[in-house]
């Protein structure tokens, strides 16, 4: 075959000129509904309700029955399709065979499908021999077999190109997948030797219409015996069928383009089989051959059932390359990782792993830019132009890792170096400042060897669609494209950036963890500091409170005159007063608060002690749990005292009596109230106690409020629980 050399742009699209042709119009083409069958066979419509057929396709009259229009298909069929036409309605895209119809001079094949309103019966000439069952299962186990034996994805692919050379007897068979453009490669062949080869050969997406891939999914084996067929179209005409959908129809007619590119190949008769892999279309079995052949309906049937086999072996090996990849990813990965000190900073880390994170992606450089610090290895763009790459892919890098195999077309600065970096893998790592890892693949060179030219002819006569004439071999020479990155490879780079910055986040935490613990240190040896502190304060207070009361004591005893005795007695017991709630603050864990209740319990017991033991069963406490600040808490001991004192003096005039003592809480005040029942004084007292009373309420901000007990006198303070 000749040669013909073109040079492609740097998107790898062949440039086209003047005559270029809009290759959209065959994905319009309405290829699902021809109106029109192959004539090797016959169609029967009938009405879905009630089963007459109302249209039909070929030679019906000749091979089947004169008379066919308006006679129930099950006569037309020779069987009861009463249980047939329960399970397809409904039931659109659902082909059914039905028992051998006779005809005239030979016996069909039948299969029935359900296409909108009608039931549509297909009817092929029965081969004379047919294979039987046992046969084919044993063939097919077999071809199974060979399959799963296949290593890799490349010899599983050629041994299923001899696999359904055999089964259909065409000249040549090729595995065609399709490409990530939409163009497609042949990847193994199997042919007769006189026939020139297609392998390794890309053919245009445009050869393939999106609609006719829509089809190959829905009916996954088509056939065309004979290339230079005359449709035989659906009549009787005006019954308003011309939209009847055919996409289930294996007699479909095919698009008058489709069989013209069919001979300018050469080719007398194809078949083409769906290899669908998780519901899309991965790719073909094409079948071509340079004389008329048929392929019997259950040779398809078989076909079909190969080519799910083959679609499942593909599945597992193309599963199984991706998850060697994954665990050599995973490997490498946890090899860089583990070089990563606890002694050294995660950025430092990442700099001095440069060649391992290189390796571990199969790229041809690597390199980081944070900041104005650029570090390199392997092959990678000039340094001075990486601060502008960065600028220019980092937002795109910020949330997912970016990812290109053509640099150039994301970023149009870098077709200034495409020779080192026309693939790139970026990252934004979070830091301060923030860094960006950047892997380079350099440019790949690779000739493209098209079957043909890519470029459908330009329009004929009256701008009429042709398809090309010539197949020749056409080479392209691709610029400014790398090797594509993997889904693995992204999947790792996704799970690299979580880990570094997981390992980010736990080195930060364990440097606020040492800096929490030197604090807590610290903040541990002040509070022993502290203590020590309040013991020696406590210690010196506690013995200037007892040498001040010793003294007070001896001068009561010496003091012959009795009244200044009873003064004398009452600053013990005021004095006392200070020193117990300086011990109960010292004791307590916070030396801010106090328990309002529990102080004022204790210290009426040290009173009690001095007062004599004819008071000991006098005083009744009801005092409620109150949180209070100490210096008010010395106030209010204060005030109790000094009421004691006065019920002591006047009330029982110096003896003992009863003495009901009452502290309760409301919201934020506290109520304080001292009642006795002794005699009432005539008149408001006025001396030191009482003044020192109403000064020390007015320093708590509260009120003092006095009452008859009937006996007795009620004194109630009341207060708010904190400053105001």
């Amino acid at each position: 075959m000749a040669s013909r050399h073109e040079t492609i742009d740097r998107a790898g699209m062949p440039q086209t000129g003047a005559d270029s042709v809009d290759l959209t119009v065959c994905d319009r083409e309405p290829i699902h509904i021809p109106g029109s069958i192959q004539p090797h066979g016959l169609l029967l419509v009938a009405d879905a309700g009630n089963g007459r057929v109302v249209a039909g396709a070929g030679d019906i009259e000749g091979r089947l029955t004169p008379v066919w229009l308006g006679r129930p298909l099950s006569e037309l069929v020779a069987q009861d399709l009463g249980r047939v036409r329960m399970q397809l309605d409904g039931a659109i895209g659902t082909v059914m065979p039905l028992a051998a119809v006779p005809g005239r001079r030979e016996a069909f094949d039948a299969i029935i499908h359900r296409s909108e309103a009608h039931l549509l019966v297909e009817l092929e000439p029965k081969p004379e021999t047919a294979m039987t069952a046992a046969t084919l299962l044993g063939r097919l186990d077999a071809i199974s077999a060979a399959f799963e034996r296949a290593t890799d994805l490349q010899s599983l692919c050629e041994r299923a190109a001899v696999a359904f050379r055999e089964m259909t007897g065409f000249d040549r068979v090729m595995i065609y997948r399709f490409l990530d453009d939409g163009a497609g490669m042949v990847i193994a062949e199997d042919r007769d030797r006189t026939l020139a080869s297609f392998l390794h050969h890309h053919f245009p997406a445009s050869d393939i219409p999106r609609q006719a891939r829509a089809l190959y999914v829905r009916n996954r084996v088509r056939v065309i015996p004979d290339v230079t067929y005359e449709p035989a179209p659906l009549r009787p005409e005006g019954m308003g069928l011309g939209m009847l959908d055919f996409s289930d129809a294996a007699l479909r007619s095919v698009s008058p383009i489709h069989l013209q590119y069919l001979r300018n190949m050469g080719v007398a008769a194809s078949a083409s089989v769906s290899i669908v892999r998780n519901g899309a279309l991965w790719g073909l079995v094409a079948c071509h051959n340079h004389s008329p052949l048929r392929i019997a309906h259950e040779q398809r049937v078989a076909c079909a059932a190969l080519a799910g086999s083959l679609a499942r072996q593909i599945r597992a090996k193309e599963d199984g390359e991706t998850y060697r990849e994954r665990i050599r990813l995973r490997a490498c990965e946890d090899a860089v990782i583990g070089r990563f000190a606890d002694d050294i900073s995660v950025d430092r880390a990442i700099e001095e792993t440069a060649e391992d994170l290189r390796r571990m992606f199969d790229a041809d450089g690597f390199a980081i830019v944070q900041g104005n610090r650029r570090t390199q290895t392997g092959t990678c763009p000039p340094e001075h132009l990486l601060p502008a790459l960065a600028a220019g892919i980092a937002p795109r890098a910020t949330v997912e890792p970016f990812a290109t195999f053509h640099l150039a077309r994301d970023f149009p600065a870098a077709e200034e170096y495409r020779e080192a970096a026309s693939g790139l893998l970026a990252m934004a790592i979070a830091a301060e400042p923030p860094a960006l890892l950047l892997w380079f693949r350099a440019e790949q060179l690779e000739t493209v060897n098209w079957a043909g030219n890519p470029h459908k002819d330009a329009p004929g006569e009256g701008g009429q669609l042709t398809p090309r004439s010539s197949f020749e071999a056409w080479k392209e020479m691709v610029h400014g494209r790398a090797r594509r990155w993997t889904r693995g490879e992204l999947d790792a780079a996704v799970r690299l950036r979580r880990t570094l910055y997981e390992l980010r986040q736990s080195r930060r935490l364990r440097e606020l963890n040492r800096e929490l613990s030197a604090t807590i240190a610290e903040k541990d040896a002040l509070i022993v500091e502290k203590e020590h502190l309040l013991r020696e304060v406590n210690h010196r207070v506690q013995n200037s409170l007892q040498l001040v009361q010793a003294f007070l004591a001896l001068q009561e005893r010496a003091e012959p005159d009795e009244r200044l005795q009873v003064h004398l007695a009452e600053a013990q017991r005021r004095l006392s007063a200070v020193a117990l709630v300086h011990r109960r603050l010292y004791q307590a864990e916070q030396v801010d608060t106090t328990d309002l209740g529990r102080y004022l319990e204790d210290l009426v017991r040290d009173m009690l002690t001095s007062m004599g033991p004819e008071w000991q069963d006098q005083i009744s406490l009801d005092l409620a749990p109150m949180l209070i600040q100490a210096d008010r808490a010395v106030n209010v001991g204060l005030i109790l005292t000094e009421l004691v004192i006065n019920a002591n003096k006047y009330a029982y005039g110096g003896g003992s009596g009863p003495i009901e003592i009452l502290l309760e809480q409301h919201r934020g005040t506290f109520r304080l109230e001292v009642a006795d029942s002794g005699q009432a004084p005539p008149q408001l007292r006025t001396g030191f106690g009482t003044r020192m009373i109403a000064a020390m309420v007015q320093t708590l901000g509260g009120t003092v409020e006095r009452a008859d007990n009937l006996p007795g006198m009620r004194v109630i303070i009341t207060a708010p629980v904190e400053a105001r």
